[in-house]
C-alpha cells in the first residue's frame, strides 16, 4: 500500500516505514505530523485518485530531525563587464518517517 502526498509544493510517493526529506515544517523533532493532502492511495483492489485530494485519507508521520542540506554555490558572472557575485545557500529540510496510511 502506498500513497502520494503533497507538501511544500512537491509530491512524494510514500509507504509505511519510509524516511523522506521534505521542505521545512514548523514542528519540533519527536512530534507527529499529519498530511491531509493525499492525492492518491493504492489499495488491494487498485488505485484511488482524488479530485484533487482523496476525501478522508491521511498519512501520519513522525519528525526525526530538522536540518540543513549541503551548501551550494551560486555564482553570477558577466564577461568583459567586471561583474561577479558569489553567494552560498543551504536549504532547510525536515526528516520524517512515515508511520501509517489511513485510507
Amino acid at each position: 500500500m502506498f500513497a502520494i502526498i503533497e507538501t511544500g509544493g512537491k509530491q512524494y510517493k510514500v509507504q509505511e516505514g519510509d524516511v523522506i526529506y521534505i521542505e521545512k515544517l514548523d514542528v519540533n523533532a519527536g512530534e507527529n505530523v499529519t498530511f491531509d493532502r493525499v492525492l492518491a492511495v493504492s489499495k488491494g483492489e487498485g488505485l484511488v485518485t482524488g479530485t484533487p485530494v482523496v476525501s478522508g485519507a491521511t498519512v501520519s508521520a513522525k519528525v526525526e530531525k530538522q536540518g540543513r542540506g549541503q551548501k551550494i554555490i551560486v555564482y553570477k558572472y558577466k564577461a568583459k563587464k567586471n561583474y561577479r557575485r558569489k553567494q552560498g545557500h543551504r536549504q532547510p529540510y525536515t526528516k520524517v518517517t512515515i508511520e501509517k496510511i489511513q485510507a
